[in-house]
């Protein structure tokens, strides 16, 4: 059999899903972006003014950049958190392989499961009233530290942002893991030898080597977070409680396409969808191409 005959015969039951999943809704909402509608009947083309709606209609002027900056803020601190932990974790196990496997599947198993799951398990164990978290302050003679926490607008954002390190720290560690298994030793010895520290020898020898899990654990984390729903709908739900403190894009998305956006739903909600693509993919993809570059002046 020719060899396109095997590609293809490969590669067309997942273009096909692709097609279907990904390329079809992403061309249906550009498409209704640019309508006018009343509920589900288009009723004439409408240009831009969707998008401007969403710039210039309150609630969503307002709504629109507060949804923003808190992406901006889930981003930052989980790539500071989740990304800094997972690397820390990597380098234990890497140095000190006892319990290995037993330990990456611990770390790896929360993300594994439904962000929606994992949001209303932490909802129950932060509760105020029986969570056990609270409890165990108390039952530890830090009263002070027994807070609603995500009922104060204070700390509703950093708490969802915590759990949500928690639960994906172990992909970046286990991505970090294979490129750490893949430096030859011998430049960790030849960095021993010229008298480098274990400092020197992380910062000049491992981190640069890292380039390439740095860049695709960085770009991965940029779009899960600015497509960041289940979690937050789980803890904070559609509003983003409490006064929206913990409002992110997604629940924007979803409150316009089913609860605010009244007869011209479709439209907004299109508009915003198309919004959130053109800037997670261009963001991306200049992350992407910065980090190539990082990459080739390692050769």
């Amino acid at each position: 059999m020719p060899r396109w005959r095997v590609l293809a015969v490969f590669l067309l039951p997942a273009f096909l899903l692709y097609s279907v999943f990904i390329v079809y809704p992403l061309v249906t909402a550009l498409e209704y972006s640019f309508f006018e509608w009343r509920g589900i009947r288009q009723t004439g083309f409408a240009g831009l003014a969707n998008y401007r709606d969403l710039f210039t209609i309150y609630p969503y002027d307002q709504q629109l950049w507060r949804a923003f900056g808190h992406n901006a803020l889930f981003f930052a601190g989980t790539m500071l958190i989740q990304n800094t932990v997972g690397l820390l974790f990597a380098l234990l196990l890497f140095r000190h392989g006892r319990g290995k496997r037993f330990l990456q599947a611990a770390f790896t198993t929360p993300y594994l499961v439904d962000p929606l799951v994992v949001g209303y398990l932490w909802s129950l164990l932060l509760n105020p009233t029986f969570g056990p978290v609270n409890s165990l302050l108390e039952a530890a003679g830090l009263d002070s530290w027994a807070l609603p926490w995500l009922g104060d607008t204070r700390t509703a954002l950093p708490v969802v942002i915590v759990v949500n390190a928690w639960q994906w720290v172990g992909f970046p560690m286990l991505l970090f893991s294979a490129a750490l298994a893949g430096i030859p030793a011998e430049y960790h010895e030849a960095a021993r030898v010229d008298g480098a520290s274990a400092w020197q020898a992380f910062r000049r020898v491992t981190l640069p080597l890292l380039t390439p899990a740095i860049g695709v654990v960085s770009v991965l984390t940029f779009i899960g977070n600015f497509n960041a729903f289940g979690l937050v709908y789980a803890m904070a739900g559609s509003t983003g409680s409490p006064a929206g403190s913990t409002d992110v894009l997604g629940l924007l998305f979803y409150r316009v396409a089913f609860v605010e956006g009244g007869t011209e739903a479709i439209g907004r909600s299109s508009a915003l969808a198309v919004l959130m693509f053109v800037f997670i993919f261009g963001v991306s993809m200049l992350a992407g191409s910065y980090f190539r570059r990082r990459e080739r002046r390692l050769l």
